[in-house]
């Protein structure tokens, strides 16, 4: 192929156009993205010779050279991977198909530090070169393919590239970057050396720079000794030493591993510019044996709720490296985990069919699991200043001191709490203990901190059931009509206002042997709670309204089911329930905003006898007209929208007219 000049897809383009105007705060970041690159080449390379042994050619040994020319200006980065084929340079490099850009760009807010970060959350490290050079060579041979098969890829960082047929011996890629002026200290081996150590030094395979040993300078003018000898310096020697550990972080004891340590691997695996809440590092031996090493983020990723995307911790299998995203060994509701699992008895071919079927993957995915949540209760316990033991399984987490622990619960929850709901749904097995890690504002706290065992702990005397309500909002839950009588009674509510509660509560009908009861659903009943003389009352008012009652029904038969008395309100004229089987009113708009179908069904209107404008419908010339506005009225103060908007306003505009 001769050389041509292909454009960059506009995207990319754009993102260049940012990235060599100063995008970065953090301008090192560069060497890291390109070394986790040159990682990822080998670890691919190896995976593919599983099946293939004559990939490796004649060089078995994967490695990453980090090398630099003070003359040239030039930092070059070479792996022996599975490199590219001359198509491949082009999606790989050139194109939105394979570096995620389109999405990279979406996410952009203008705050450089911010953005700065998001660079490998979108696969798009390759660019960050672009950061300290206005040129990068790329030349590469795909494994397996003859040498006169080599590509070169040039580009000025601008709107397009060049890309060239090469002859190329050696497999895998070499990545050149002709560096700016006011990036040279990257011309130095001590400079190269600390930033591999800070951000690469868990690479399971060796990082090689060449030996540089101190050379006295010469004399030029044997005369004057003083005046005509050439400065000394650093002189590379032609030999080549690993500058990096070289071993895999998670296979080292844990005493002889930093926090710091291991906060730049999590960083690394996960492309989060923050530290991580906490970690957990051990082995399990038994019929199954495999090492894991466990993150919890501190903040969530952008696309947490995107479902099409694959999430999962790495898996390798005797420390080769198998996948990326292993989906099998960890459950949906936890796909905000980060980390890695290296077994010892999966076979080295495993595949994707393999791991759903496998005995040994479903004993991984439940010791994983168990190990998260055993993560979170002690979070959650610390949480709370709470002095008890540690949860079983916990005493091994790796962590700060219990001090560090405090108010990090509350910190995970903002984040992942909604996630983690979805598992009373998917995880049968742990219900209970993630019942325990939920947390929701009440009508005693508006913050997000009250579990169903604190609510159980302040229930009053005779109080039968936890009581909740679902609404979009707090203040829409806070202030919902049908509080009114809890609140009157100091009873307690947990208020819900996360999308995922009513889908989530289906599968939890009770906590610790407490039914669960939404103040929605149902006639009010609050049992004990009630005295005899208000269930007097109530009866007396139900009977003297009967006549009223039946004329409500009549003139709303098309909007609601029934109509009657009720006890829970105290300020407002009426409002909406359902009945104890019948899905929430909330519910059925969230699916209709999905686009779902939503089961067709009446709610009930409660009306309160004693409320003033109740009492002027009996005999009222306009009671038709007020019906219809009592219950748009109920429907709206529950979040809803009437039906017909414009007639309830025609309804209401000549009532006060």
């Amino acid at each position: 192929m001769s050389k041509q000049t292909l454009s960059f897809q506009a995207e990319v383009a754009q993102l260049l156009h940012l990235v060599t105007h100063s995008l970065y705060s953090n301008q090192e970041i560069f060497l890291r993205e390109l070394i986790s690159n040159a990682s990822d080449a080998c670890d691919k390379l190896r995976f593919e010779a599983l099946n293939n042994n004559a990939l490796y050619e004649d060089a078995p040994n994967l490695e990453v050279r980090v090398a630099f020319d003070q003359a040239a200006k030039t930092l070059t980065i070479t792996d022996n991977g599975i490199g590219m084929s001359q198509q491949e340079a082009i999606d790989h490099l050139g194109t939105i198909a394979k570096s995620g850009t389109k999405d990279f760009m979406g996410k952009l807010s203008g705050d450089q530090k911010q953005d700065a970060q998001l660079i490998g959350q979108f696969g798009v490290g390759f660019y960050s070169g672009f950061i300290v050079a206005d040129k990068i060579t790329v030349e590469s041979r795909r494994a397996g393919l003859p040498a006169d098969q080599g590509v070169r890829w040039v580009s000025g960082g601008t709107g397009d590239f060049e890309v060239e047929a090469i002859n190329r011996a050696a497999r895998g890629t070499s990545i050149i970057l002709h560096l700016r002026d006011d990036a040279e200290e990257y011309l130095n081996a001590w400079k190269l050396k600390s930033v591999i150590a800070k951000y690469s030094d868990h690479i399971s395979l060796p990082i090689l720079m060449e030996k540089e040993e101190w050379k006295d300078g010469e004399l030029i003018n044997p005369s004057d000794e003083n005046g005509g000898r050439q400065p000394g310096g650093m002189v590379k020697t032609g030999e080549w030493e690993t500058i990096n550990k070289a071993s895999a972080l998670w296979t080292r004891p844990k005493k002889d591993i930093t926090e710091e340590q291991y906060a730049e691997f999590y960083k690394a695996i996960s492309h989060d510019h923050e530290a991580p809440l906490t970690w957990a590092h051990n082995r399990v031996e038994g019929n199954t044996e495999y090492t894991q090493l466990l993150y919890i983020p501190a903040k969530a990723p952008f696309d947490l709720w995107n479902r099409d995307k694959k999430a999962g911790v790495k898996l390798y299998v005797k420390r080769v490296f198998i996948m990326d995203d292993a989906e099998a060994l960890m459950p949906t509701y936890l796909r905000f985990v980060k980390g890695v699992i290296d077994s010892a008895d999966l076979p080295l071919n495993v595949s994707r069919e393999l791991l759903q079927e496998s005995r040994d993957v479903r004993a991984i995915r439940e010791g994983s699991t168990k190990r998260v949540l055993s993560m979170l209760e002690d979070l959650a316990k610390h949480d709370k200043h709470d002095t008890a033991a540690n949860a079983e399984g916990v005493t091994d987490v790796v962590d700060a001191d219990d001090k560090a622990k405090e108010g990090k619960y509350t910190a995970f929850y903002s984040e992942f709490g909604s996630v983690l709901k979805e598992g009373l749904g998917e995880d049968f097995g742990n219900r209970e203990r993630l019942a325990k890690l939920l947390r929701f504002a009440s009508t005693a706290s508006d913050a997000v901190t009250v579990g169903f065992a604190d609510y159980k702990a302040r229930m009053k005397e005779g109080q039968e059931a936890i009581y909740y309500i679902t609404a979009d909002t707090l203040a829409a839950a806070k202030n919902s009509p049908q509080l009114e009588v809890f609140k009157k009674k100091g009873i307690e509510v947990l208020l819900m206002t996360d999308r995922v509660d009513e889908w989530a509560l289906n599968y939890l009908q009770d906590f610790d042997g407490t039914p669960l009861q939404s103040v929605a659903k149902g006639a009010v009943d609050l049992g004990k709670l009630q005295d005899e003389a208000e269930k007097k009352a109530a009866e007396e008012a139900a009977e003297a309204f009967k006549p009223v009652l039946a004329k409500l029904k009549e003139a709303l038969k098309d909007k609601a089911e029934d109509v009657r008395v009720t006890t829970r309100l105290v300020d407002s004229p009426a409002c909406l329930v359902v009945q104890d089987d019948g899905m929430s009113n909330q519910l059925a708009r969230l699916l209709k905003q999905a686009g779902q179908q939503a089961p067709q069904s009446k709610p009930v209107l409660e009306v309160n006898a004693e409320h003033a404008l109740v009492k002027k419908l009996d005999g009222s010339v306009h009671f038709h007209d007020l019906a219809h506005i009592l219950f748009d009225q109920a429907l709206l103060a529950e979040g809803g929208l009437p039906e017909d908007p414009a007639a309830y306003v025609k309804r209401v505009n000549a009532l006060l007219a």
